[in-house]
């Protein structure tokens, strides 16, 4: 048995790499199903559900904007023993940093659909994770503040009832999307043939890996 739940969501800044491109970073036309779920489980996450996106429906027009953003080239390297014996794990950005371009999204809304489905790991009523989700939702908690893509880009959020209406009518074809990360399955990509019909996209189509 699943449960259902809307959620308004947007922001000024939106960034959803596309993975082919290597380089620079440039995003898709609108969020992705793992970035929506994501969102979801930054609000409300427990080992007894899973989230599932059914719908994603786009509020805004869709606009591009090209910005330069300091970011490390490499990632911290962590040792085992180091940190077992106290020391601090850090890089020092003025010797790693690099300047690289984006094509992000900017002014986003979103309306995110979703359902969550009971794993079994407890007996708790399904009705109370609904409700505490809503309630978290309505008070503006968060495990963590969500982003979209990127933590320079926070995500604002509230409950939604009524969807507002779209900018966009009739059918787009935005090709394939990243759809989710499979992570029991090596941490495969899965990606969709993401169709936008009136502004929405149905994220339950067939997923290829």
């Amino acid at each position: 048995m699943s449960f259902g739940v809307k959620l308004r969501v947007w922001g000024d800044y939106a960034l959803f790499t596309r993975p082919e491109m290597k380089v620079e970073r440039v995003s898709y036309d609108v969020m992705t199903p793992s970035a929506a779920r994501g969102i979801l489980e930054a609000i409300y996450w427990k080992p007894a559900i899973r989230w599932l996106i059914d719908r994603i429906h786009v509020i805004r027009p869709v606009r591009f904007d090209n910005i330069r953003r300091n970011e490390m080239a490499n990632r911290v390297s962590v040792n085992k023993s180091d940190m077992e014996k106290g020391k601090p794990v850090h890089r020092y950005i003025e010797d790693d940093r690099q300047q690289r371009a984006s094509m992000v999204l900017r002014d986003v809304e979103y309306v995110i659909e979703a359902h969550f489905e009971l794993t079994g790991q407890d007996d708790a009523d399904p009705g109370k994770h609904l409700a505490i989700f809503e309630r978290r939702v309505k008070k503006g908690q968060c495990f963590h503040r969500p982003y979209f893509g990127c933590r320079e880009f926070p995500v604002s959020f509230e409950w939604c009832d009524d969807i507002p209406p779209s900018a966009f009518q009739g059918e787009r074809d935005l090709g394939y999307m990243l759809h989710d990360i499979d992570f029991a399955n090596e941490m495969t990509p899965q990606f969709f043939r993401a169709i936008m019909n009136d502004g929405i996209i149905d994220c339950r189509r067939e997923v290829v890996a």
